[in-house]
């Protein structure tokens, strides 16, 4: 079953003979337990369209649909509330509030209107299992790259979404601290959630179920890299 499904997907930037279509027709499928990796050179489209997914801009033209509800036809405060409960998202430069600890980053969206009771016990769950534990109370500028990337990890996963969205989560990070988020998201997969990621990094893209490319605003497939890496 699709947990994210879109169709015909158009967005345009500017106006009259300056516009730029960035997406035109864009389709794709992500079943739950699947990992699905998107590549593209830069400026190809591939944030606008995690933008789109996870709800944070709208389409010109097409369909969105998240755990089978569809985005365009919902207002600003539905919109708010499918993003706090149906979408987590992982971004390359970690986005952690530098004046909350590790712990309190992965708690802020418990607090959210429409996240469900519990949170703080999750956030302490998940915290002791991506083995940050000994720093859940440390601020964001003392962390490594990879102790704030899994923080980040944890706070997309806090309110147990269905949809996990990242933005090249391996491009601020060295090849093992690499290997080890692809391996988080490989996880979030095998849990049973759908999840899509944005990557230059090749070897993120070798453990991927699926790998499409994003060309001309349309995604296609696309041959995995002949890496040897293990899949986790």
């Amino acid at each position: 079953m699709s947990v994210l499904s879109t169709a015909g997907l158009v967005k345009r930037f500017g106006a009259g003979r300056a516009a730029r279509v960035i997406l035109d027709g864009a389709a794709l499928d992500v079943a739950a337990g699947e990992l699905v990796a998107v590549i593209g050179r830069s400026g190809s489209g591939k944030s606008t369209l995690l933008h789109l997914l996870g709800a944070l801009e709208r389409p010109d033209a097409g369909s969105v649909t998240v755990d089978g509800v569809r985005l365009e036809r919902l207002g600003e405060r539905e919109l708010a509330r499918v993003r706090a409960t149906r979408i987590g998202f992982v971004f390359q430069f970690f986005h952690l509030v530098p004046e909350l600890s590790g712990i309190e980053n992965v708690a802020l969206p418990t607090r959210l209107s429409g996240a469900p009771r519990g949170g703080r016990s999750r956030a302490a769950s998940l915290v002791e299992q991506l083995g940050l534990g000994a720093v859940a109370g440390a601020l964001p500028q003392t962390l490594s790259g990879g102790e704030q990337q899994r923080f980040a990890i944890a706070r997309a996963l806090v309110n147990d979404p269905p949809l996990l969205l990242a933005d090249e989560p391996t491009g601020n990070l060295d090849r093992d601290t690499g290997l080890a988020v692809a391996a988080l998201l490989r996880d979030a997969a095998r849990a049973g959630r759908a999840v899509l990621v944005v990557t230059h990094d090749q070897e993120v893209a070798a453990i991927a179920d699926r790998l499409l490319a994003l060309e001309h605003g349309r995604l296609v497939p696309a041959a995995p890299p002949s890496l040897e890496v293990a899949a986790r």
